[in-house]
């Protein structure tokens, strides 16, 4: 398989890395795509990639404007980000809903990595003081013409003022794309206000659908997808953050999508399966929920 098959940024420098969890050495491989490696970590049982795309050139190289607008969304990005803007929302709805138990009353929200800002505008529907922070300037851009400008800023957590507290933290499909994703939960930790949470959601290379499709499972996206987490080891990134886990679980990590986003993740997974599910598009491109079990959502508090 080429670079060009396994990534759509052949130019970006590569480095080796050590376990992103707990920092070991000793690992077994998982599987090779050339240049990049995905393996188990002896230590923590973390699933991650080794070599990467270099700390440097992550922002410019994956997170540019095409990753937002991918003509190559199997590898790396979205095909039409901003164009499902409507489903992004009511998702976020949907999985508030069953949340719901688990989280405060409205207070201060800060949202990392919130792109668009789609869940900091449905929580302000329900009455939430919200902040987010984008590293990507393209969305970051984006958010603040939604948003307004003193409500996004540009970064990830070293954005973060000291003594600013928020009732709740999330991080949306954020966390395997960072390069240290402990040290991140434990820069949340510091921003946590007391009987806050912290909300996770990542995916579950342990789950049922992850194993059956192997290396052929739509994250594995090497460029952006640093690290691949499941129940223990999400558990132990959290506790080793100073969290104590509430609930996790697949339940309420579906989300809505439309039928071409369907067509398009199938070339990972045969090229038959995606030539039987094109023609289905001449009838339209209708959304719908999907829910493969493979991501987890978790809501942790101090301990």
């Amino acid at each position: 398989m080429s670079v060009r098959q396994v990534h759509d940024t052949p130019s970006a420098a590569l480095q080796e890395a050590p376990c992103p969890l707990c920092g070991g050495t000793q690992r077994r491989s998982r599987f090779q795509e050339p240049p990049f490696g995905v393996w188990l970590c002896s230590g923590c049982d973390l699933t991650y990639v080794s070599p990467r795309i270099a700390d440097e050139a992550l922002l410019p190289e994956v997170y540019d404007a095409t990753y937002w607008a991918s003509p190559t969304p199997r590898l790396r990005g979205y095909r039409d980000y901003l164009g499902d803007t409507d489903l992004i929302a009511e998702t976020f709805r949907r999985r508030l809903r069953g949340l719901s138990y688990h989280l405060p009353e409205p207070g201060s929200v800060l949202d990392v990595g919130c792109a668009a800002g789609g869940f900091l505008q449905v929580m302000e529907e329900s009455g939430w003081c919200t902040l987010g922070l984008e590293p990507s300037p393209t969305m970051c851009e984006v958010a603040r013409e939604r948003l307004g400008p003193e409500r996004v800023r540009a970064g990830g957590l070293e954005c973060q003022r000291e003594g600013e507290l928020f009732d709740l933290i999330t991080f949306w499909d954020v966390l395997e794309h960072l390069p240290l994703p402990q040290a991140a939960l434990q820069r949340a930790a510091a921003h946590l206000a007391p009987g806050g949470r912290i909300l996770v959601l990542t995916q579950n290379v342990a789950s049922p659908f992850a194993r059956l499709l192997g290396r052929r499972w739509q994250h594995y996206k090497h460029a952006e997808h640093l690290a691949h987490f499941h129940r223990g080891t999400l558990r132990a990134a959290l506790e080793g953050a100073g969290f104590a886990v509430e609930t996790m679980g697949a339940r309420h990590a579906g989300k809505l999508i439309r039928l071409d986003f369907l067509v398009e993740r199938a070339t990972r997974i045969s090229p038959w399966l995606e030539r039987c599910l094109r023609p289905l598009l001449r009838l339209g491109n209708p959304c719908f929920y999907c829910n493969p079990m493979d991501e987890l959502v978790a809501v942790a508090s101090h301990r």
